[in-house]
This record gives structure tokens, sequence and C-alpha cells, in this order.
């Protein structure tokens, strides 16, 4: 077994290897285009590699993860195709969306397929590492279902509160990064109590992630962020942000917030006003300590980790750089 640790870099290109050998390059091809499509669109490729990186921790056989990472990314982008239909998204990293760009019917079909190949390729693991890995994915896959729904529910709330958002952002986001993760230690064979602590450390620094991106969302920089800051402010969506403002505001600030919420009113003027409001009531430095109590919340988890220490490094570097993520 390897001794040394992969870089994220080496685990990259391994991960693009594997993908390109299984590209889904079948009959009939309105089916399987769609899968292709969504995949070649690129992203961080989070999930796979932080299964890589859950292998690797623990000394695991990357060649072993690979289908699993695999299945992880493949998941991923099922519930992508299928959440832009139901919000009726246009835009997906900067690209139409897939029921866009093949019609609603195609890409409800092309992902129901894709979450089927999810289990073929779960499958490559052996007996008693697949019960264990079946069982977490399934738990996994009805949390982030479950978030889902949360999300939609929230959407015509009136009011939603601080600690029903993170359960909300924890089901959709975290707990799927944390499933990476361990689905990764079990490839490796990793002993229940460091699997679940690594699982720990992923939940957290995806709640983390999550808090960073609303707070990008109005606060960062357009050439950085990629997209026009406030477009979150622009839909009525409901975030870390505007849940803690309308909870921190005075009666008159509340008053404005929920009529620039509640009321048709030009997206430029509403963002404005709504960032304006942000600033007063300093809701970056809000943001910014709220994902700091699990970012060290994940490495208190990570921690309590059974390995070397040096082994720990790669993660530790990751985990490190979402606090520092302007993009």
């Amino acid at each position: 077994m390897k001794e040394t640790m992969h870089s994220p870099q080496e685990l990259y290109k391994l991960f693009e290897e594997y993908r390109t050998k299984h590209s889904f390059s079948f009959s009939p091809n309105e089916l399987y285009e769609p899968i292709r499509y969504i995949l070649d669109l690129g992203g961080k490729r989070m999930r796979p590699l932080l299964t890589l990186m859950g292998c690797d921790l623990f000394k695991g056989k990357i060649e072993d993860a690979l289908p699993v990472a695999y299945a992880v990314e493949l998941f991923h982008n099922f519930t992508l195709v299928h959440d832009d239909i139901m919000d009726n998204a246009h835009l997906r990293r900067n690209h139409p969306t897939v029921h866009e760009e093949f019609g609603t019917a195609r890409a409800i079909l092309s992902g129901d397929v894709m979450m089927i190949y999810v289990y073929e390729f779960l499958n490559h693991l052996e007996t008693k590492k697949f019960r264990k890995a079946i069982d977490l994915f399934n738990t996994t896959a009805i949390r982030v279902c479950e978030g889902q729904q949360y999300d939609l529910n929230f959407q015509p709330a009136k009011e939603v509160s601080v600690k029903d958002y993170l359960m909300m952002i924890e089901f959709k986001t975290a707990v799927l990064l944390a499933c990476s993760l361990k689905l990764g230690a079990i490839v490796a064979d990793a002993d229940e109590t460091n699997g679940n602590d690594l699982f720990e450390f992923g939940k957290n620094m995806g709640i983390c992630f999550q808090l960073l991106d609303d707070m990008l969302d109005a606060f960062g920089e357009e050439s950085k962020v990629g997209k026009k800051i406030g477009g979150d402010i622009a839909q009525n969506k409901k975030t870390y942000l505007s849940i803690k403002a309308l909870e921190l505001a005075k009666s008159d600030e509340k008053e404005k917030l929920i009529y620039y919420f509640s009321n048709n009113v030009p997206v430029d003027e509403k963002v404005k006003h709504v960032l304006e409001i942000y600033h007063k009531l300093g809701m970056e430095k809000c943001a910014r300590a709220e994902a700091e109590k699990f970012h060290h919340a994940a490495f208190d988890s990570l921690d309590n980790v059974k390995v070397d220490e040096e082994r720990k490094k790669v993660l530790k570097e990751f985990a490190a750089s979402l606090l520092k993520r302007q993009s």
C-alpha cells in the first residue's frame, strides 16, 4: 500500500481518467447524451475527490475507490438534473440546464438511469464492504431528498428559523460530502469510529461551505465568484443572510426587508436596498462567524481520527482553504 498521500491534483487526474473510460457511450443516444452533457460541464469534483481522499487517508487502494467515487458523482449530478427541473432553472455552470437543452422528459429519464448506475458502480465493492456502503448511501440519499423538500417548503414560507435552515443545508448539501468521505473510509476498511469521525468532519465542512456560499453571493467579487452578486436576493431565496437579517433587524429595517422580499420590486433596486441593510447589520461578519463555528467543529472531528497527523494534512489544507475561498 502507498505510504505517502496522493495530492488532490493526482486524485483528480485519476478520477477523470476513470470517468473518461466510463463515459456512457451507449444506445439509445437520446437517453445517454444528457448524462454525458452534465458530466462534461465539469465542476470541482469535490465529492469524488473526498471519497478518494477518505480512502487514501487509511492507506486504501485508490483503484478500489474509483467506482465508488464515480457513484457519488453520478448521484450528485442526478440531484442537479432533477433539482433544476423543480427550480425551473435555466443555467447550470453557465450552460443551459439539462431540461433546457434536451427537454424535460429526457432530463427526467436520464436522471433516473443515472440513479440506477449509482448502484451499478457501488456494486464493484466486495460483499462485506458493499453492505456497509449501501446502508450509508441509502440513508444519505434519503436525507438529500428530505433536504430538497425542506428547501421547497421554505420558499413560500413567511418565517424560517436559523435552526431549520441549518438542518436543511445539512441534509441537502453537507451529508453527501460526509458520506463521500466515509465511503472512502469503508473502501479502505477503516474502523467504524474513525469512519464516524470522518463523517462528522465532512458534515461540518459541508455546512461551513454552504454558509460561505450564502455570504459570497452577497459580498463576493463578481469576477471571482463567477456570477452576478445578489442572485439569492433577486430570487427571494431563503439563506442564512436573509433569515438572520430578519432576526437582527429593528422594526423599520425588518419592514423594509419584508417589503423587498415580498413584492415585485425591480431586481436592481431590490438587491441594492437589501445589501445596504445587510451591510448595516454586519451580515458578512455574522455569516463568517457562523461558518467558523462549523469549521472548528470539523477540525475537532478530524483531530479525533486515529491516523498519523501527516496523513491528515491534505484534508486539513482543504478545510482551511474554505474560509479563505473567494469563489
